[in-house]
This record gives C-alpha cells, structure tokens and sequence, in this order.
C-alpha cells in the first residue's frame, strides 16, 4: 500500500497523526512525517486518517509493481 501526501496542501493540522500514529507523526518542528510504504493492515487507520485531513491532502497511492 502506497500512502501518499501532498505537503503543498498540508497545514500540518496533525489530525492524521491522532487518527493513525502508526503512520503518521509530528516532528520536532510540528511538521508532518509520515511511512510512505505501511502495512496493508495499517489500510483501515490510513484511511480514517484520510477521512479526518481537513485539508484532503492524503491518498492512496498506486503501488509499485
């Protein structure tokens, strides 16, 4: 799974970290990090994460063949 975030939409509001902190973070600076590349079973946070970005500025990605 491919999770994909555009950082030139992102206000760094981190309502994606409190929805999925397994894959997304603030860093020291309150900027967005996050794991390009999680589990798939990490599918259904990433997507609660997806659904509480006030911003929409988080996607599922194609993946790699």
């Amino acid at each position: 799974m491919k999770v994909i975030v555009d950082l030139a939409l992102c206000q760094d509001h981190g309502q994606c970290a409190i929805a999925a902190p397994e894959v997304f973070r603030m860093d020291d600076s309150s900027r967005l990090v996050y794991e390009g590349d999680p589990d798939e079973v990490l599918r259904d946070v990433v997507q609660d994460a997806i659904d509480v970005c006030p911003v929409q500025a988080i996607f599922f990605g194609e993946d790699s063949p």
